[in-house]
C-alpha cells in the first residue's frame, strides 16, 4: 500500500465579518511561524454561538477570496457555507482531515475562556495545537490546553468594531468598497 503524502495545515475559521487587516497578519504571521504548507480559511456559515449573521455568507467567503487570491499558500474553504446550517469546529477539522493533516488551529485569545464549552473540546485538543493569537484584555488561561503556541499581535481590531464606528481604513482597499456598500446597506 503505497502512503499519499497529507500537507500540513493550520486552520483559521471565524465569521469574518468583514475581513480586516488583522486576520491579514494573522494569517501572515501564522503562514511565517508555523510549520505548515498551507492555511484554510474557514469562514462560518452561522457560528455555532451566534443566532444570526451580520452579512451573508457568500458575501464574506468572496471577501476573503479576493484577500488573499494572490497567495497560493491560503486556502479559502467553502465547506461550511455549502452545509447551509451552523458547523462545529469539529466537523470541519474532521472533513479537512480527509485530504490534508490539520495540525494547527489558529484562535484568538479571546476564545480561551469558553473553548470548553466547544463541541468535541477534549477530542480537538488531543489532536492538534492551539495557535493562540493575543488580545489585549482576554485571559491567557491556557491550563486545559494540552498543546499551545502564543503568536502575540499588537493590533486593536474587530468586525464588530468595523460594523458599528464605519471605520474602513481597517479593511483592506481590495474590499473596501464592497463593504461600504454592504454596511451602508445596513445604516
Amino acid at each position: 500500500m503505497v502512503k499519499t503524502h497529507k500537507a500540513s495545515v493550520a486552520m483559521f475559521g471565524g465569521s469574518f465579518d468583514p475581513p480586516h487587516k488583522a486576520h491579514q497578519q494573522i494569517v501572515n504571521l501564522a503562514l511565517e511561524k508555523l510549520d505548515i504548507e498551507y492555511l484554510i480559511m474557514m469562514p462560518t456559515y452561522l457560528n455555532p454561538f451566534k443566532d444570526s449573521w451580520y452579512t451573508p455568507p457568500q458575501i464574506r467567503y468572496n471577501w476573503c477570496k479576493t484577500l488573499f487570491k494572490d497567495n497560493a499558500k491560503v486556502i479559502i474553504s467553502d465547506y461550511e457555507i455549502k452545509e447551509q446550517k451552523s458547523v462545529t469546529t469539529y466537523q470541519s477539522i474532521t472533513h479537512l482531515n480527509q485530504k490534508y493533516d490539520i495540525r494547527y488551529l489558529i484562535i484568538g485569545s479571546d476564545n480561551l475562556a469558553s473553548l470548553h464549552k466547544w463541541h468535541n473540546f477534549e477530542w480537538l485538543n488531543k489532536h492538534i495545537t492551539w495557535v493562540i493569537f493575543t488580545r489585549k484584555g482576554y485571559s491567557h488561561d491556557t491550563t486545559k490546553l494540552l498543546s499551545y503556541k502564543f503568536i502575540d499581535i499588537d493590533i486593536k481590531i474587530s468586525s464588530t468594531h468595523i460594523r458599528e464606528s464605519f471605520d474602513l481604513n481597517l479593511v483592506d482597499d481590495k474590499i473596501k468598497q464592497s463593504v461600504q456598500q454592504h454596511l451602508k446597506g445596513h445604516k
